[in-house]
């Protein structure tokens, strides 16, 4: 049985990566309130992906961990914006590009 790739309608990454081979996605949205926690569902899914598919983070990239993230949330009058950055090695950015395929890049030229 295969899994499907997860959707996101909220979180949309930039990919980039360093000359050390750390992959960082950095995602934002901004929302009503009323949608808020329809963005924090998503932020969840994203960090029990990452919890299941690689259990040593979240935690410092350069203790050994395979990935980290920052979560920022910011409530301005009758929205809320959302900020999520997660980054990892090579092995945690090239799954996390495979699964979030979808979600990367969107609204490019």
């Amino acid at each position: 049985m295969s899994r499907s790739r997860p959707h996101l309608d909220f979180l949309s990454f930039d990919a980039s990566g360093d000359t050390d081979g750390v992959h960082t996605f950095d995602a934002m949205a901004s929302t009503s309130r009323e949608r808020h926690a329809a963005v924090l569902a998503e932020v969840e899914q994203v960090l029990a992906w990452a919890t299941r598919r690689f259990p040593d983070g979240p935690g410092d990239l350069d203790e050994g961990a395979s990935w980290c993230h920052d979560l920022h949330v910011s409530p301005e009058g009758d929205w809320v914006t959302v900020s999520l950055s997660i980054s990892g090695t090579p092995s945690f950015g090239e799954a996390f590009a495979r699964a979030f395929a979808g979600a990367i890049g969107q609204g490019e030229d």
